[in-house]
């Protein structure tokens, strides 16, 4: 697996319609959360803007608790201007140079981390929750490191 590039998170005041942007400069090992213990559907409480940084990859956590019958579509979408969203590539660690736009499903209790891939352009980050039937999602961006 290649080895991660540091990278940095700039604070941006501009904030898109409708959502919090948060960010840290640099990236602590508590990393930026997008959301915490959200149910429901819609955009992730958080937006986080990595400024004009398009270099090194992150890493996205998402934490799912479950109830009964569970289900969630979630989209991981990017945004160069902060209002037109669209999903951005990713991996999983197991296949880090296997790219991906796909849409996840998450129907149990689990922790998955994602790979943004690196020079994406995208500035703004966030996710799409649909279809949300009885799962609670947690989840933060860390910074990727040499």
């Amino acid at each position: 697996m290649k080895r991660f590039l540091a990278c940095l998170f700039a604070l941006i005041l501009a904030c898109p319609a409708g959502a919090v942007v948060i960010s840290a400069s640099p990236v602590t090992s508590t990393g930026v959360n997008l959301q915490t213990a959200q149910t429901g559907t819609g955009d992730s409480t958080n937006t986080i803007d990595r400024g004009y940084t398009l270099g090194g990859p992150c890493l996205l956590r998402i934490v799912s608790t479950i109830g009964a019958t569970p289900t969630v579509t979630v989209n991981i979408q990017g945004s160069m201007d902060g209002t037109t969203f669209y999903n951005v590539p990713y991996s999983l660690p197991a296949t880090p140079d296997t790219w991906t736009v796909a849409a996840l499903t998450i129907t149990t209790a689990t922790t998955g981390n994602y790979i943004m891939r690196p020079a994406t352009p995208w500035r703004f980050l966030k996710l799409v929750l649909s279809a949300n039937t009885n799962v609670t999602l947690t989840s933060d961006v860390f910074a990727g490191w040499p």
